[in-house]
C-alpha cells in the first residue's frame, strides 16, 4: 500500500493497533482507513504484513442482538449434526471426517 508508513515488527508507535488488538480492547476500526502497516521478515517467503489503525478513531464493538445470538446458536447446532445419521454428535464435527466418529469408525464402536 503506497503512501502509508511501514514499521518493523514490534516497532510501531503508540496509538496504533491491529484489528485483533482493537478487538481485545472491545473496539473495531469503524470504517477508518489504514494508518500504517508493520512487516515481519520471513525467510524464503514474502514478509508477514499487518495493518494498523488509530485507537483514537476506533469505535466500540456493536453488541450482539437476540437475533444474532439465535442465528449463532442455529449455526453451531448445524455444525454438530451428523449428515450421515442425523444425530447431534455433542461436539463440532471435524470437516476432515465430514461425519460423527460413530459413523466414521463403526468397527471401533462394535469392539467396545
Amino acid at each position: 500500500m503506497a503512501g502509508i508508513p511501514v514499521y518493523r515488527w514490534r516497532l510501531a508507535p503508540e496509538g496504533l493497533a491491529t484489528v485483533r488488538q482493537l478487538r481485545a480492547m472491545n473496539l473495531r476500526p469503524g470504517g477508518q482507513d489504514v494508518a500504517a502497516q508493520i512487516e515481519r521478515p520471513r525467510r524464503r517467503r514474502d514478509p508477514l504484513v499487518a495493518y494498523l489503525y488509530s485507537i483514537e478513531q476506533a469505535k466500540p464493538v456493536r453488541p450482539m442482538t437476540p437475533a444474532k445470538w439465535a442465528a449463532l446458536a442455529k449455526a453451531n447446532a448445524a455444525r454438530r449434526r451428523c449428515p450421515q445419521c442425523g444425530r447431534d454428535a455433542g461436539y463440532i464435527i471435524p470437516p476432515s471426517l465430514g461425519m460423527c466418529a460413530t459413523c466414521a469408525f463403526p468397527e471401533e464402536q462394535c469392539a467396545a
